[in-house]
């Protein structure tokens, strides 16, 4: 059998995308992006640690635009990496396998990653009078 007509493997040119495998693909995203965010969390430490000035200039980064896009970066990470994780640790129990309930519990990994992430965001930055 020459190259050419050996069968392709599955892959992504091959497949089209589908809830599973997207959710499947943003988890190690988020994973990964956690990752980053510690190194910002370091520096928060690290600030907060060096005294009043640098923890000042830590904290107008983190108030910033760009460092509020970090933030809700890493908050929406966090919320969907954990909500994926619960929904992986039921999939372990062998329930929630089935394609429809697969696909639905996939979208609703998305929304809770989303309004966790929304909710936080209520709370902290007292939009409608409320938050710290």
């Amino acid at each position: 059998m020459s190259t050419d007509q050996r069968p392709l493997s599955p892959h992504l040119q091959i497949y089209r995308p589908q809830i599973t495998s997207i959710t499947s693909i943003t988890h190690r995203l988020t994973g990964l992006l956690l990752a980053a965010g510690l190194l910002f969390l370091v520096y928060w430490l690290m600030a907060l640690a060096d005294g009043p000035e640098a923890f000042a200039a830590a904290a107008d980064f983190f108030r910033s635009w760009f460092g509020r896009v970090v933030l809700a970066g890493v908050a929406f990470s966090f919320f969907y990496h954990l909500c994926n994780g619960i929904r992986h640790l039921v999939w372990d129990t062998g329930r929630g396998l089935e394609l429809d309930t697969a696909r639905k519990s996939g979208y609703a990994v998305i929304a809770a990653g989303f309004f966790l992430t929304m909710l936080l965001y209520v709370y902290a930055y007292g939009v409608f009078g409320g938050g710290a």
